[in-house]
């Protein structure tokens, strides 16, 4: 390797790693952040909170490497033609190609290695991660109860004095409100002077063993007079044991997550295959409603040809009573919005199951895109750095800011409209790299043969040519 090649290595793996770390630990700032509800205010202890943020930092990655790579492109390539060492280069013969030459290998391996990172890593840590979330009172019950404000848990509303106990689990001065149905006036209040919460990580169900306690609740009689005189029911008990469903804490937090990183989970490989299966179970759901749908038509039309013993008449119901009439119109009237029902709530159903195909598609490609990201970044930012000429941590930062919101703007609206199956999954996920791609090259031509930025002549030409027309004696 020349001397040159180390050189540029050097500054530029320098300067990523500078990049990279202060933009990680911004992206972990906004993880926390984003999960403070989860973190703050249930006594979690370090250990827990460490693989909490561990869990999540993969996830960070596809985001914070090609915003890396870009503002290091910039403001490596922004020092060397601002302190004329690009003038130096080309004086000796060396052009832009042949100074990106080393790092445009670098950066090739950097995009396997990001592959890899998203193929296998992040599976693993979005596995890790939801699960962690998943039975983090399962491993330390009491986090599903505060000390000293109610808890929404499940059926119940929690509310405990003091919480005692190697993890929390011993319970004193225990008041349960119970959730009455929807429609139903009646009210449970549960006060106990102490009790246990005890937990099985193979089990999602959380045992709440109450002693010393009394039982009060409000009866709603069927009969509206009845209930002017307010019954009630009230017993005391020395143990009662209340079994808390633990899959229903946080239930639209686990749900949206299980939702949208279900797919997140898995490697190229396990992603084609979960695909293949995908795609055969809604061809089959197809061909079976689309069975279905002749069936009921050609039962319809057994019974016509069982019943009709002469041709039948232009005016079909002329043959029947107007009484006959009327039940044929409500039996006609009735099977149409049947039938209507059960297309609506088959494409609804083939909907949904067209989504989670177009999901694991963009799961799928995106494993590809951070890895060709990476390689548009550089291509875009070291040109641009030899164009504009500045370097630091001013200039370089506004335009790597701006091109990379560009990036993720228009990857996410990709996704989106694929998502809906508005696009094809493929588009959607390499819409930004296909609409940036020719921004890179027009760069690296322009920086290739030292024109700048934005050429003003051709801009200004034509009005140039419009002033002469109106005033030709200044020519």
């Amino acid at each position: 390797m020349k001397i040159l090649d180390k050189y540029l290595l050097k500054t530029f793996l320098t300067t990523i790693t500078m990049v990279f770390v202060i933009l990680f630990f911004i992206f972990i700032l906004q993880t926390v952040w984003l999960f403070i509800a989860e973190l703050a205010g249930k006594d979690l202890d370090l250990i827990m909170i460490v693989k909490f943020l561990l869990f999540a930092m993969p996830r960070i990655i596809p985001l914070v490497l090609p915003l890396s790579v870009l503002l290091a492109s910039i403001m490596t390539f922004g020092n060397l033609a601002e302190n004329y060492e690009f003038a130096a280069m080309k004086s000796s013969g060396i052009s832009l190609q042949r100074t990106m030459k080393s790092l445009t290998v670098f950066i090739l391996l950097l995009s396997i290695v990001a592959f890899f990172f998203a193929n296998n890593i992040i599976p693993f840590a979005e596995y890790k991660f939801i699960n962690f979330r998943k039975n983090i009172a399962q491993v330390k019950p009491a986090l599903a109860i505060a000390e000293g404000q109610f808890s929404d848990v499940g059926f119940y509303n929690i509310k405990v004095n003091k919480k005692s106990g190697e993890n929390g689990n011993t319970l004193t001065g225990i008041t349960i409100h119970k959730k009455s149905n929807v429609g139903d006036g009646g009210k449970t209040v549960i006060i106990a002077k102490n009790g246990e919460l005890i937990s099985s990580e193979e089990s999602s169900i959380l045992k709440l063993v109450l002693n010393d306690g009394y039982y009060y609740e409000d009866l709603v009689p069927k009969n509206y007079l009845d209930r002017n005189k307010v019954p009630f029911a009230k017993s005391s008990f020395k143990k009662y044991i209340i079994n808390l469903d633990l899959s229903k804490l946080n239930m639209a937090n686990q749900d949206e997550e299980n939702i949208s990183n279900t797919n997140t989970m898995l490697n190229v490989n396990e992603l084609n295959y979960t695909l293949d299966s995908l795609h055969k179970s809604l061809k089959t759901d197809i061909i079976s409603f689309s069975e279905t749908s002749n069936q009921r038509i050609a039962i319809i039309n057994n019974k016509i040809e069982t019943k009709k013993s002469k041709p039948l008449p232009n005016n079909l119901l002329s043959i029947y009573t107007n009484f006959q009439k009327s039940e044929l119109l409500k039996m006609s009237i009735s099977n149409l919005a049947s039938s209507a029902l059960s297309i609506d709530a088959t494409n609804a159903d083939f909907t949904i199951k067209q989504k989670n195909i177009n999901n694991h598609l963009l799961a799928f490609y995106d494993k590809f895109v951070i890895a060709f990201a990476c390689v548009l970044m550089f291509f875009i930012g070291a040109p641009l750095g030899a164009i504009i000429r500045k370097g630091g941590l001013g200039l370089p930062i506004v335009f790597a800011v701006l091109i990379f919101i560009t990036f993720h703007f228009i990857n996410t609206f990709g996704k989106r409209i694929s998502q809906e199956d508005g696009l094809a999954p493929f588009l959607g996920a390499w819409m930004s790299s296909i609409i940036l791609t020719p921004v890179a090259i027009l760069l690296t031509y322009r920086a290739t043969n030292d024109i700048g930025l934005i050429n003003m002549d051709v801009i200004l030409a034509p009005f140039q040519k419009i002033i002469k027309k109106i005033f030709p004696s200044q020519n």
